[in-house]
């Protein structure tokens, strides 16, 4: 009877304990966040499935219009005769010679590009995609191709045989038949390459060599559709590129930023202009080679941060949110001397997870701003009510829903930010921290017990 009631009296202290003191609280709450990790990655799981989707929305409709183009020439191709050995299978010591035809291509000594782009934004069910159409005009000279000193006999170089050929990445964007003007004569390419020693995909077409010439001029005008980006190979001994466009977020990519840049309201106009020694290939190739479009460089067209950037930067303050939200509750519990359970606390934590469900399905169809005001103030709303219900306090209630405010205000700044984010999410944290140690300056941790 006696080891029963010493049970019971030491299960009651123990319960006490839980009850009364902030060490056992802190651990609780401690223990609860660390919990509400798990649905708070089950919410990132789910930004990324629908970011998934929007990005199969994307190439769904960039397969339909255009995918992003890169733009390699134009270039002169002439073949010429080699005869190579061709040993006997089963005997290394018995060969016959057999002619082949390969090719030795020349690189313009200008290549100029002027273009214009006019983006659009296609919807796919709930989703934006940037599409583009492109005009260029591209002009420039060859000088008159020179064998000398590669090996290759006069007598096996096939002069009529030549052509000039351009790599188009995706060929079904062409909108407009392609003429080349080459020294005054007018000629049409055609789809496909005689060779991929250098291109894999693109257009060519014949062209007359006159030994009397000196130069080749030569000029074309392409009409393309695209997505997301445009870009170009400097095959020019010097490549001068020009590209306006009235799409006000642009991101310049590839080996090569823009000499010279200037962006307003009216959109963007860059200026490249490229040398033949900033790149790893000479202005005569023979044969074949790889990876040429290594060295490309253009412009992407940007949507400004979207719904599901903002939504994912958004959902890494998660645990900033159950965290100061908990300490609210914990002094609110620890000076008013109320009592809370850690169920409470739990739905709370819940409340703010609900915010992030809420803001990625709103946004997809209203936007992100709105999404994040509508979804803010319900789940503020929802936690201040259910707060009055516990603190029996209205002094509380509105200072924690202020906190909240301010709190999801600050959060939404930074997320509007880009190159100051970290900049001020530090400081933020910084100035937060400073208000709880002052908030908690007095309180006697040794000595927090609670009225019965």
């Amino acid at each position: 009877m006696q080891e029963e009631k010493e049970r019971f009296l030491n299960s009651k202290k123990k319960s006490n304990w839980l009850r009364t003191s902030a060490t056992a609280r802190l651990i609780v709450i401690g223990v609860l966040i660390l919990l509400l990790l798990i649905p708070v990655e089950m919410v990132q799981n789910l930004i990324q499935e629908r970011e998934y989707r929007s990005e199969n929305a994307i190439n769904e409709v960039s397969e339909k219009w255009g995918n992003p183009q890169t733009i390699t020439g134009p270039i002169l191709s002439i073949p010429y005769y080699v005869w190579v050995k061709v040993y006997d299978k089963g005997n290394e010591n018995k060969y016959h010679t057999e002619k082949r035809k390969q090719y030795m291509h020349f690189l313009p000594e200008t290549l100029n590009i002027n273009g214009e782009l006019s983006p659009t934004i296609r919807h796919r069910s709930i989703y934006n995609v940037i599409v583009y159409n492109s005009k260029m005009k591209l002009d420039g000279y060859f000088l008159s191709p020179d064998f000398e000193n590669k090996g290759v006999s006069e007598k096996n170089i096939l002069w009529n045989e030549a052509f000039v050929n351009i790599g188009i990445s995706d060929l079904r964007s062409i909108q407009e038949n392609i003429q080349l003007n080459w020294n005054e004569q007018k000629v049409n390419f055609d789809a496909g390459l005689p060779t991929n020693d250098i291109i894999y995909k693109g257009i060519s077409t014949s062209v007359i060599l006159d030994s009397t010439n000196s130069k080749y001029k030569f000029s074309l005008e392409l009409d393309l559709n695209g997505s997301s980006s445009l870009n170009f190979v400097p095959i020019g001994k010097t490549t001068i590129v020009d590209i306006k466009s009235p799409w006000q977020d642009p991101s310049f990519n590839g080996k090569f930023l823009p000499d010279t840049f200037s962006l307003d309201k009216s959109g963007f106009d860059a200026h490249w202009k490229i040398l033949h020694l900033n790149r790893n290939f000479g202005q005569i190739i023979k044969g074949s080679i790889k990876n040429i479009n290594s060295s490309s460089f253009g412009v992407v067209l940007m949507l400004p941060v979207d719904e599901y950037q903002k939504t994912n930067r958004a959902a890494k303050y998660a645990v900033l949110f159950i965290g100061l939200t908990f300490l609210v509750f914990f002094f609110s519990q620890t000076i008013n001397k109320i009592q809370i359970h850690p169920v409470q606390y739990l739905l709370v934590g819940l409340a703010l997870i609900l915010f992030y469900t809420l803001l990625i399905s709103i946004s997809e169809h209203i936007g992100f701003d709105w999404a994040y005001l509508i979804s803010s103030i319900s789940v503020i709303s929802l936690i201040s009510f259910y707060a009055k219900w516990i603190f029996k306090n209205n002094r509380m209630v509105i200072i924690l829903s202020l906190i909240m405010l301010i709190l999801y205000g600050f959060i939404f700044s930074i997320i509007q930010m880009q190159d100051f984010a970290l900049l001020m999410g530090s400081i933020g944290l910084f100035i937060v921290l400073g208000i709880v140690m002052y908030v908690s300056r007095k309180i006697d941790w040794y000595n927090i017990i609670e009225d019965k």
